[in-house]
């Protein structure tokens, strides 16, 4: 099942460096204001009914008869069973009866429901069959099944005045093979409802590029479209949904189509600039965006080169977040040429941890002299040193901005963020325990689990020695782990890491690395430890030494490793 942790629809990212180069415009600063988003608030919720019970769960979690995970029948008579299923039924109902209801919103959310079968959704179903004027529902933090999801959808057909669907964080633990007919099953209820949607929540699903609603998005369009009244969805969010090249070219083909989007909300998707450069020219068609949030994704100077061009042509654009994005210094220089033409809405400009340098920084400060809306510009964690801050400052001082008087603290990174979006920022900023972090949060009795882990932190490998020394740390705590097991298989070690490098075929279709480069150099410096095999090394040099497109791309890592593996043996 996929890893996934909480995340904000902002996703902001934001983090240390010399010195930050966060400011605000004094004169427009406000206390308690949320850094992710600079545009009005939504109104605020309807006051709670001092009658409601609390939505504080009571009693223990359900039992796995509840949820669908069964008990063996020879460890568990058939009548004990239906009791448990029963009793289990009864404090779902009675969670189910603390259910938040209000102004055409029906709400399940955080009730940790798990919702297997049919039978565990009756409720569900009941509360959204008896809502008369549904507007907003809200599921985000339950978990349901493909079952459970069908006959939510069959009850949602007919709910044609349906607005706001909040569905993140709806599939914990269920395995990435389940959530696409789920969401294909939810999707055709409201194209069946006619639902004129305004609002898509679909965060922290880390569903991937196979189970995104993009074709949904589309016919629902077209059909709307044919009964005069177009679809007309303004918000978009799902952040760290996995999503990568695939999902955002499929997302920007309905974006496109729609065409009134005013946020879209997508950090942590692992998208590179193929999908960025599709997103760009979707929301070229958006002529009323005022949110674009791609924090943490992967521009390079293509994708930001793209997006700066798209930046031009939108006239109400408020806050931009590119935070974490690897723009560059020339992806930053179109962006700032885009702001100094136009945006004169501009609110908030988000450019940290994005390996800007000096000559790039000072133009992007420079090109917001004109902004009068301007509250926030974030260029953090692009380690320009204290002179550059320094002119930077006196720079932003000139535009009556204020700068920021003490650091800006880094968010923690967890393990399971860094595996599931590697960045070299992201490595060091797991501290000097890293190696340790995720050598003991990796299985390594699992050999694809230890492999995959491996070409995580390999993928991040630069030559740079804070980056090169803490990837060689956390290889050798982790491989040192691994080989230190009676348990764990060598010879199905390397089989399957020849194999997601593109060096040995495999029956089944295995998505192989995009670069050889961090692994290469990675394996030439595992060679040289006392916890390798040196019965691997024989086998590694074979395939390495064989023709291969992937490796000519990588002549200087190959040969390290050739000459490194030469050595070994003549050492022998």
């Amino acid at each position: 099942p996929p890893t996934r942790g909480a995340a904000t629809p902002a996703g902001l990212l934001r983090g240390g460096g010399a010195r930050p180069v966060t400011s605000r415009r004094s004169s427009q600063s406000r206390s308690g204001e949320q850094n992710c988003r600079c545009s009005n608030p939504p109104p605020p919720p309807p006051a709670p009914d001092p009658a409601a019970p609390a939505r504080r769960r009571e009693g223990p979690a359900p039992s796995p008869a509840a949820t669908g995970g069964g008990v063996p029948e020879e460890l568990s008579p058939r009548k004990n069973y239906q009791k448990m299923a029963s009793e289990d039924i009864t404090k779902l109902a009675e969670s189910l009866a603390k259910t938040k209801v209000g102004g055409g919103q029906l709400s399940f959310k955080g009730q940790s429901l798990k919702l297997n079968t049919a039978e565990d959704a009756e409720e569900v179903i009941k509360q959204i069959e008896e809502f008369d004027g549904l507007e907003a529902l809200r599921l985000e933090g339950n978990t349901v099944g493909v079952e459970a999801a069908k006959v939510i959808a069959k009850a949602l057909e007919k709910k044609s005045e349906l607005k706001r669907c909040h569905w993140s964080d709806m599939f914990t633990g269920r395995l990435r093979s389940e959530i696409p007919p789920a969401l294909i099953s939810l999707g055709d209820a409201l194209i069946a409802a006619g639902a004129q949607l305004v609002e898509l929540d679909l965060s922290d699903n880390a569903f991937g590029p196979d189970g995104i609603l993009a074709a949904a998005l589309k016919e629902c369009h077209r059909k709307s479209s044919a009964q005069g009244k177009p679809l007309a969805l303004k918000i978009f969010v799902a952040g760290r949904n996995r999503l990568e090249n695939d999902g955002a070219t499929a997302l920007a083909e309905a974006f496109g189509i729609i065409g009134t989007l005013e946020e879209v909300h997508m950090p942590q998707n692992g998208i590179n600039h193929p999908g960025i450069t599709a997103l760009a020219q979707a929301f070229a068609i958006n002529p009323l965006l005022k949110v674009i949030n791609l924090n943490d994704n992967t521009f390079t100077e293509k994708g930001a080169v793209a997006m700066a061009e798209t930046l031009k042509a939108l006239r109400q654009i408020e806050v931009i977040n590119f935070g974490d994005c690897l723009v560059r210094s020339k992806g930053a220089v179109a962006i700032a040429d885009a702001v100094k033409e136009g945006l004169h809405k501009l609110k908030e400009l988000n450019l940290s941890f994005c390996e800007i340098k000096r000559d790039a920084a000072l133009t992007v400060a420079e090109a917001i002299e004109d902004k009068t809306e301007l509250e926030k510009l974030d260029l953090n964690g692009n380690c320009l040193g204290e002179e550059v801050c320094e002119q930077l400052h006196e720079i932003l001082e000139g535009f009556n901005m204020a700068s920021a008087s003490t650091p800006v603290p880094s968010p923690p990174v967890d393990v399971a963020t860094f595996l599931a979006f590697p960045s070299p920022e992201k490595l060091l900023r797991l501290g000097p325990k890293c190696s340790v972090l995720i050598a003991q949060q990796t299985d390594t009795s699992d050999v694809e689990k230890v492999v995959a882990t491996l070409l995580r932190i390999s993928s991040v490998f630069k030559d740079e020695a804070p980056v090169k020394t803490a990837v060689h740390e956390t290889t050798d705590a982790l491989m040192k782990k691994a080989f230190s097991s009676a348990t764990f298989n060598s010879d199905a070690f390397i089989t399957n890491l020849l194999v997601h490098m593109g060096l040995l075929k495999s029956e089944e279709k295995i998505k192989t690395v995009p670069s050889l480069y961090g692994i290469l150099m990675t394996l030439n410096h595992m060679v040289q430890q006392d916890y390798f095999p040196k019965s691997l090394a024989p086998v590694l040099s074979a395939f390495v030494t064989k023709p291969n497109r992937a490796l000519d791309s990588c002549s200087f890592a190959r040969h390290m490793l050739l000459q490194t593996l030469h050595q070994l043996r003549l050492q022998k």
